[in-house]
């Protein structure tokens, strides 16, 4: 079938197409139905179903014969170690370490913290977890005190699981005084937690209240797997950058499960036993979705990767995992892929592996530049796909499905809707704008299989924060357009549309005339507030390593670019050089505080900040060029 057949199927009879898609699971009860649309905006998909993932993830691929088919592949260059888990033996360390929640008292419905570093364990605890029906709440290892605090007060959490360690390229960053931090400020304390000591730093264990991983899992008897409804949640995932009370993202079992099922061999283009890396961190949904349930739910093997696309050792890193492990499908940011760029601009440690088995990369965090990505086409001469989802969805919203039919690869767009998603781009009365013409981009209700259903014991702030400014759609916060062949085209967040003299224009679309400027390897845009024209653009741009060309000409060009492409209503007149930007560690640039350092309104330092040294050089940047303004 094509791509457009399947996706009118799935807008003409989405139960009847969630349903076949459902049926490439185990489950122990079927549905007795596919939708339950009596109580809008709450849609429960497969209502009445019985199943468990942890099963359909593991236990089922063993019973099918896929028991010494390597299921996890731990590649740890920060540690030199390397580990691969077959199914049969990933299934018996989940099941043991299931024994080891259970010992310790957890059952259906409790929720367990996991607070990790990349290392097989991680994987581990969440899928014991989904064993037993606990529903999993993955905190991103070395999370500050204050932030963990509040996702253990608001999940009311009975166990928190961690290591005593992460790694940051060549700095050991210890675990357990954050830990230790965060139950003293939290008002509900876990009863127990579990630590796995590493071998770079020994956590100092809390007698009573912690528990040695290891000590833990000789003790345990490994345990079955415990069948629960389609509508339990599976875990809760908090949104980056929440303040006060956090938002808790909930999972379900039945509908996630289809999904990314569904999502493996329709969007991916992978089979049961191929190589699929997700070059992400278990603590963002990248790496719930795709290192952890998408790959193991379709029988692939997963890489689970503790490393950097540079520095660990080099920018051939991503080039030497691809080979080493015959990865035919790679998922990252196109963060890694600028950081790439800027240190190795010819791709020439590319030459020193074997990528002849890769096929796709797909790309996605945030929006991708076209020169980024012809860069990556043209050195790794394979399709480039960049597709858009976020947290609360689970799974891409819009991408070339290139398992159904691999469509025409628009640079710049996020391509097409995926199956199951109606994605209207609208006006501020909700009416869908002509075509080409920048809007706020929602989707339709009810939305497909995996997405949230609420939040975490808060309904009133899923409706707030997502169906009220549409009745009847979900408001994805971003802004963009669709094209006379019913592309997406993501500009930015709603929020990053700036007012430039009564006219709307977008960040994002300046960020791609200043990227495809020979000498940037990555920039920024902002919109501070200017009182003559409400905000007024300004630039930041990162150079390729190597370029020693007098700044002053490089900002002339930048500043011309802009001029040319997009014309003098831009009003683009400032571009700044700097060594680095601000960024999470998911690799989204913090392009909403570089905006109030430049306006001098009150910020907080996001938690999720990669480094907030990077903040104290864009302030100083900003004051050179007169920001804030007086």
């Amino acid at each position: 079938m094509s791509y457009a057949d399947v996706y009118d199927q799935s807008m003409h009879d989405p139960e009847g197409f969630w349903a076949e898609a459902a049926d490439a699971l185990h489950w122990d009860r079927r549905w007795d139905r596919v939708l339950d649309a009596d109580n809008p905006p709450f849609y429960h998909w497969f209502q009445g179903g019985l199943l468990n993932t942890c099963y359909n993830a593991l236990d089922r691929h063993v019973a099918e014969g896929r028991a010494d088919q390597p299921a996890l592949v731990y590649d740890s260059p920060v540690t030199a170690t390397r580990r691969i888990y077959t199914y049969s033996e990933l299934r018996d360390e989940v099941a043991l370490f299931a024994g080891v929640l259970r010992a310790h008292g957890l059952e259906k419905g409790d929720r367990a913290v996991i607070y990790m570093p990349m290392v097989p364990e991680a994987a581990v605890a969440m899928l014991a977890c989904a064993r037993i029906g606990v529903i999993h709440s993955v905190v991103f290892g070395g999370f500050a005190a204050q932030e963990l605090a509040t996702r253990l007060d608001d999940a009311d959490a009975k166990m928190v699981i961690s290591a005593s360690c992460g790694i940051e390229v060549a700095k050991v960053i210890p675990y357990k005084p954050l830990l230790d931090a965060a139950i003293d400020l939290a008002e509900r304390k876990p009863e127990h937690c579990i630590i796995l000591q590493r071998p770079q730093a020994e956590a100092a264990m809390t007698p009573g209240r912690d528990i040695d991983w290891l000590e833990a899992v000789h003790e345990a008897q490994p345990v079955d797997c415990v069948p629960v409804e389609a509508t339990h949640p599976l875990y809760i995932l908090y949104t980056s950058g929440t303040t006060g009370v956090p938002k808790g993202v909930v999972r379900d079992n039945g509908g996630h499960a289809v999904a990314l099922k569904w999502s493996m061999k329709h969007i991916y283009g992978v089979d049961p036993g191929d190589a699929f890396w997700a070059a992400s961190d278990v603590g963002w949904v990248v790496g719930h979705s795709y290192i952890v349930y998408g790959p193991l739910l379709h029988g692939c093997t997963t890489i689970l990767y503790e490393g950097k696309p540079v520095k660990t050792p080099d920018a051939g890193a991503f080039w030497r995992v691809i080979s080493d492990y015959n990865v035919r499908v790679l998922f990252t940011a196109p963060t890694a892929f600028r950081a790439i760029r800027r240190e190795d601009p010819n791709a020439e440690l590319m030459g020193n592996y074997d990528l002849s088995n890769f096929r796709t990369l797909f790309l996605a965090g945030e929006r991708c530049d076209p020169d980024t990505l012809h860069w990556a086409e043209d050195n790794l001469g394979v399709p480039v796909i960049d597709h858009w989802w976020q947290t609360e969805t689970g799974w891409p919203m819009t991408a070339n499905c290139i398992g159904i039919q691999q469509m025409p690869v628009k640079p710049g767009s996020a391509s097409l809707p995926v199956p199951g998603y109606d994605i209207q781009v609208l006006d501020a009365e909700g009416n869908e704008v002509a075509r080409d013409k920048i809007g706020n981009i929602a989707v339709k209700m009810p939305m497909p299989p995996g997405c949230l259903p609420t939040l975490w014991h808060n309904d009133q702030g899923f409706i707030n924060s997502y169906l009220n400014e549409y009745d009847g759609y979900y408001l994805t916060g971003d802004a963009g357009k669709k094209d006379e062949d019913g592309y997406l085209w993501i500009m930015s967040r709603i929020d990053d549309i700036i007012n430039v003299a009564g006219h709307r224009l977008s960040t994002g679309g300046m960020e791609e005339v200043l990227a495809s400027h020979h000498d940037v390897a990555e920039c920024a845009v902002i919109g501070p507030n200017d009182k003559l024209k409400g905000e007024i653009p300004l630039g930041f741009a990162v150079l390729k390593a190597g370029v020693d060309r007098p700044h002053d000409e490089i900002t002339a060009e930048l500043v011309q670019m802009v001029r040319n492409k997009i014309g003098p209503l831009a009003c683009f007149k400032i571009a700044l050089i700097v060594d680095r930007l601000p960024k999470t560690r998911s690799g989204k640039i913090l392009r909403g505080t570089m905006k109030k350092i430049a306006d001098n309104t009150p910020w907080k330092m996001p938690a999720t900040i990669d480094d907030p040294v990077i903040l104290d050089e864009i302030t100083e940047a900003l004051a050179k060029a007169g920001y804030p303004k007086q």
